[in-house]
């Protein structure tokens, strides 16, 4: 098993950052060549999936998730803390901390249309968010 942290840096709410390069780089730093990798974001307003990288689809799922959360509501999060991220809290629970990929020929099976992101969800942005990214198998 081979385990690496991956830095991010965002500056905004709504941020989707392209983590399939980095997530690529560990797989080849491990050496695994048929397996998993496994990504955690220890974040409790980031979250990880896989979406295609193009700009309408991007749009998309920030509109989609705003209707499920969305910036004009109450949040019970709010009042306790007064941050007002309660709808960032929201949208990351929905979406998920983490992700699974099988590793085949040393690289992730993703699809040819499909890359692994970061969202960035939290209002109070501009945070050094931390996934970790697992990778075990056969050499």
């Amino acid at each position: 098993m081979f385990r690496k942290v991956i830095p991010v840096s965002t500056s905004h709410e709504g941020e989707i950052i392209d983590l399939t390069p980095a997530v690529a780089g560990v797989i080849r730093e491990s050496a695994v060549q048929e397996g998993l990798v496994h990504l955690f974001v220890q974040h409790s307003t980031a979250a990880l999936t896989t979406i295609e990288y193009e700009p309408g689809v991007l749009a998309d799922l920030a509109r989609a998730l705003s209707v499920l959360a969305p910036d004009n509501q109450e949040y019970a999060h709010n009042t306790k803390w007064g941050d007002g991220n309660g709808r960032s809290h929201v949208k990351a629970a929905l979406v998920g901390p983490s992700l699974t990929i099988p590793v085949a020929g040393g690289k992730p099976c993703c699809g040819t249309w499909q890359q692994i992101v970061l969202l960035e969800l939290d209002v109070n942005a501009g945070r050094e968010r931390s996934v970790i990214c697992t990778v075990w198998g056969d050499k």
